[in-house]
């Protein structure tokens, strides 16, 4: 995982390189298609000298360096001294908290844990707790940053629609897409949101215009050492075979159930075929993944998939706004899952967030930042916008009178929606998402001892109502310290700023699109 971080070359025009190349032949081949320009060697963390393996923050001879090949299965570490929030009712929370690491694995959570011979982490200052999981990104889009921010989701014919996603990125951009720019926005945008604490994504790039762009999507993931759900998806031109690929490309990449990389399915409802897709998922195992926005003529759809039998809890719905309540008692009978935007389905004319509607009808809802090109990929910004939308929402009936209320959302709940939930939906509760021992070491610890934070005094509300990426000190996925003291790992940050930003210039000219800097 992340071998080669952004070595001297460059993203050029070139032919994609074959589908059926090796990982490394794939990137070496791409230092004049994908680039290996991507990615250089990341480095190798800074070896702590004999007996100076106790990391103190604050001085001491151990601050040189983390600790030593962390995530080795003969690797122990502890995380000692932060205010630890496991989202484990079992486990429980503890002002002053140590986390045990052995390997890929939490062996113990509790204070004053007895660890001889263990590399400590020194927490002092910092809440410690479980990474944050983005159950529907579009990652493929890195290189279109802020370039839809004032558009919405499509033409609908009301005023404002003439710049939106449908016409622009869907239908103009996207067809132009090579591997390699694949490749590079997978990279950028997995490292970006590392940097930010989100250690797990469902992957929803829907740009799988031949293999070798299937192909980019997943390397690009592998590459970047985080852990992610790639979503098959279809995508355009003459060299799509979705979805006649898959059993392939679940032989190749998919066959452990040990790796940080997963396989699911896209079945798009809007797709004539997607029942078709969702057979084929079922088949070969695999959860499906589709969006469902009321105003694209999706409203009721849920109901004829009820009647037909088709519901499960095996698919995650994305966005699910403007829906009959036919549909939401349905999705909550069969167990589907559910996927909120909140930032993106206010600003892009989706439909009011479904938040209070789905726990109305018992379902708990993950989070998901879907596209940079209108919004940010932090999870603090997903978190504090459900936080005050549902409040605001339920406050002014209050004051409007009624009393009858549901509850205000709490701070514990919406931080539950970013790990618990979005493991679940993800479908990896067995290996993240709390604080467990026994499950994986994905651990964020966060300065809460930051200007913008202290003098802390409550832990849920500091991280929901106060933070923001800055606080993201260290990020550890399966045991492996990914971000430490404030810097990614290993990561030449301006190489990969130059291939993103030569992609974007050959993505606007092939797609005849303007920037509009001002």
């Amino acid at each position: 995982m992340c071998q080669r971080l952004c070595g001297n070359h460059s993203v050029h025009d070139g032919e994609p390189a074959k589908a059926g190349s090796s990982r490394r032949g794939f990137l070496v081949a791409g230092a004049s298609a994908l680039g290996a320009a991507a990615v250089s060697s990341i480095a190798t963390p800074a070896q702590a000298a004999p007996g100076q393996e106790e990391l103190s923050r604050e001085g001491g001879a151990g601050d040189r360096g983390m600790p030593a090949e962390t995530g080795a299965s003969h690797r122990r570490y502890l995380i000692k001294g932060g205010a630890v929030l496991s989202m484990d009712p079992a486990v429980g929370d503890f002002a002053r908290g140590d986390v045990l690491i052995e390997g890929r694995k939490i062996v113990a959570v509790g204070p004053h844990l007895h660890a001889p011979g263990a590399a400590v982490i020194d927490a002092a200052g910092m809440i410690v707790m479980p990474g944050f999981v983005d159950t529907h990104h579009h990652q493929y889009q890195t290189a279109l940053r802020n370039f839809l921010a004032d558009g919405l989701l499509f033409n609908d014919g009301l005023p404002h629609g003439q710049k939106n996603y449908l016409d622009y990125i869907h239908s103009t951009i996207t067809p132009v897409y090579r591997p390699q720019d694949v490749f590079i926005a997978e990279l950028v945008s997995s490292l970006s949101q590392l940097d930010a604490g989100v250690t797990t994504v469902v992957d929803t790039s829907q740009v799988g215009h031949s293999p070798e762009h299937t192909e980019a999507v997943i390397q690009g993931l592998q590459e970047a050492g985080r852990r992610a759900v790639f979503v098959y998806s279809p995508g355009v031109g003459p060299r799509s075979i979705f979805p006649n690929d898959l059993s392939r490309l679940q032989r190749r990449y998919f066959s452990s159930t040990e790796q940080l990389l997963t396989l699911a399915m896209g079945g798009e409802v809007f797709d004539p075929a997607f029942r078709t897709y969702w057979a084929l998922a079922r088949q070969h195992g695999l959860a499906i993944v589709s969006h469902l926005v009321g105003s694209l003529g999706q409203r009721t759809l849920v109901e004829q998939l009820a009647s037909e039998g088709l519901l499960g809890p095996d698919i995650e719905f994305i966005h699910a706004t403007g829906l009959s309540e036919d549909s939401w008692k349905a999705m909550a009978d069969s167990g589907v899952t559910l996927s909120v935007a909140a930032p993106i389905e206010m600003t892009m004319r989706h439909g009011l967030p479904p938040l209070q509607t789905a726990l109305d009808h018992g379902i708990q809802p993950s989070l998901s930042v879907d596209v940079e090109c209108t919004m940010t990929a932090d999870f603090f910004t997903q978190m504090r916008s459900v936080f005050t939308l549902q409040r605001a929402l339920i406050n002014e009936r209050a004051l409007n009178g009624e009393t009858n209320l549901p509850e205000l959302l709490k701070s514990r709940d919406v931080i539950r929606f970013a790990t618990v939930e979005g493991a679940r939906v993800a479908r990896l509760s067995h290996k993240i998402g709390s604080l467990t021992p026994g499950k994986e070491a994905d651990i964020v610890l966060l300065r809460a001892d930051a200007i913008n934070v202290a003098p802390l005094n409550n832990v849920p509300g500091a991280v929901v109502t106060m933070m923001e990426r800055s606080n993201v000190d260290t990020v550890i996925v399966a045991g492996r310290v990914r971000k430490w003291r404030g810097a990614l790992v290993g990561v030449n940050w301006p190489h990969l700023r130059a291939n993103l930003e030569a992609s974007r210039d050959f993505i606007f000219r092939a797609a005849g699109i303007q920037r509009e800097l001002f």
